[in-house]
């Protein structure tokens, strides 16, 4: 849901050229499935598309090309750390963490909580994207 949040809100803004955003995931459960139907569901409720999405597995390549890779929880942050090594260039971190609440977004996966889950994935980044302008 991050990655097309995100990519929604940079093209509200205007500054979509200046971001290259992606998601990709830290296990190998959902490899080559497209988005969970009920976060796609969330999303178009909200009029964004995530038509075409596959889940990937995130990569070393991905941390040299990437200047933030952000973690929606502290079970991603330790698989990221687990696959990447080191974060020796400090480009890890939680998506909430840059919000006034920091720690884990609400994970639909185990609540079915998608609105929950949404209300995270905006407000944060919202204020990731602050960083920026």
């Amino acid at each position: 849901m991050a990655e097309f949040v995100m990519k929604h809100i940079v093209e509200q803004r205007g500054v979509a050229d200046d971001f290259e955003i992606a998601s990709a995931a830290t296990s190998t459960e959902e490899i080559g499935n497209p988005v969970y139907p009920p976060a796609r569901r969330k999303l178009a409720e909200h009029g964004i598309s995530c038509a075409g999405k596959t889940a990937r597995q995130i990569t070393h390549a991905d941390y040299k090309h990437y200047d933030y890779i952000i973690a929606m929880d502290h079970n991603n942050l330790r698989n990221l750390r687990r696959l990447l090594g080191d974060d020796i260039e400090s480009k890890i971190s939680l998506l909430m963490d840059y919000t006034d609440r920091p720690g884990d977004v609400a994970d639909p996966w185990y609540t079915g909580d998608f609105e929950a889950t949404w209300r995270d994935v905006w407000e944060g980044c919202h204020a990731l994207l602050a960083l920026w302008l």
